[in-house]
């Protein structure tokens, strides 16, 4: 096996692996973990709090920007400090982005090695514009084929479905599992948790909403509108925010996931990591929910609420073992990384990189440590 010299760039939001909320820096914390385990050199970057081995270029409590107008600056902040982290390190092999628009022009800039950048959110014309501009120099990779078929004439190379830790979520029995419906994921129209209660109704069952509220007026308006005059402590229940054993234990215990999205969603970490559980996800026919969800197998596609009531039922004739058994093997980690690897072997090129420059002054890092970026003089 060829080893490999490896940047992965996080967001700056959340640390790496996140302590609660974090998607994306789930699953690069997860990258970062399997190809170590495999003898590649993985220099993360990334927020503080993270794990060993990241270069922490922004410390922590950034996440209260987002969804404000100060998020950008963060972000061109972020972008900044990674060119001059990027310029004082050996090349490597493959740059792979996780972080944005503008770390991903700051990797491809800095001539450090070929560019990878997965694209985790919708394409809409602005972001469509902007990837194109980039057709030739950087390479794109897509988290599902629904994402992908979007946009299609942009410059993709690859499509890997995102990973869930596996090591962390428990398989419930289904002797074990009781009535309870969940809904995880944040709180905001697009999720559709309106619709989830509706469901929770009409079936009798008793309904946990998992997730944060969103910080954007419109969903804070939601919240308060549609959510908030439900929740009484019994029927419907709100967790801010669950992780750990907590959310391993709700969703190994729960009848069923509700995923009642209200948009063509590029993917669903929460479905993947209920059905990796054992526990059936239900799902409206939108975005990539049909590439997750193996209807009668993992969990039950619906067109509309009708069919989501009806679904339930079905939902309680799956097999947790074999719901979770096929979960696991296309969304663990090993899948990821043997999909990113073979991307990486399609674009680590090393002619096409720059030679090291010069040594200069300032920070200095050792591979395996948390380290801070020293201010330029």
């Amino acid at each position: 096996m060829q080893t490999r010299r490896i940047a992965l760039v996080a967001p700056p939001w959340y640390p790496v692996p996140p302590v609660g909320y974090g998607g994306v820096e789930l699953v690069v914390g997860l990258l970062a973990r399997e190809l170590r385990e495999r003898g590649h050199e993985v220099v993360l970057f990334g927020s503080d709090g993270s794990g060993p081995g990241t270069r922490t270029l922004v410390p922590a409590g950034w996440d209260r920007d987002l969804g404000r107008p100060s998020e950008r600056w963060r972000e061109l902040a972020y972008a900044s400090r990674l060119a001059d982290a990027l310029r004082r390190e050996p090349p490597f092999d493959i740059i792979h982005d996780h972080g944005g628009g503008g770390t991903l022009l700051t990797a491809e800039a800095s001539r450090r090695g070929p560019v990878l950048h997965t694209v985790h959110g919708p394409l809409g014309e602005p972001e469509r514009t902007f990837y194109a501009t980039l057709a030739g120099r950087v390479g794109l990779a897509a988290i599902s084929q629904s994402q992908r078929g979007t946009a299609p004439g942009l410059p993709w190379v690859a499509t890997v479905p995102n990973a869930v830790d596996v090591d962390a979520l428990r398989i419930g029995p289904a002797a074990g599992r009781d009535r309870t419906l969940v809904c995880l994921a944040r709180i905001c129209p697009d999720k559709g948790q309106h619709i989830a209660i509706a469901v929770a109704r009409r079936t009798g069952r008793p309904l946990v909403l998992a997730g944060k509220v969103e910080r954007t007026p419109a969903s804070q308006a939601y919240f308060e509108r549609e959510i908030q005059p439900h929740l009484d402590g019994v029927r419907v229940r709100h967790l801010p925010n669950v992780a750990g054993r907590e959310k391993a234990d709700l969703l190994a215990g729960a009848g069923a996931l509700l995923a009642p999205v209200q948009w063509p969603e590029p993917f669903g970490l929460a479905v993947a990591e209920a059905m990796a559980s054992g526990t059936p996800a239900i799902a409206f026919r939108q975005g990539a929910m049909p590439e997750l969800v193996e209807d009668g197998i993992t969990g039950v596609l619906c067109d509309d609420v009708d069919d989501m009531v009806a679904a339930v039922r079905v939902a309680a004739t799956i097999d947790p073992v074999r719901c979770a058994r096929r979960a696991r093997a296309r969304f663990g980690p090993s899948a990821m990384a043997d999909g990113y690897l073979d991307t990486y072997a399609g674009l680590a090129m090393p002619a096409v990189r720059a030679p090291a420059p010069a040594s200069r002054a300032g920070a200095v890092w050792a591979p395996g440590l948390t380290t801070a970026v020293a201010a330029p003089n």
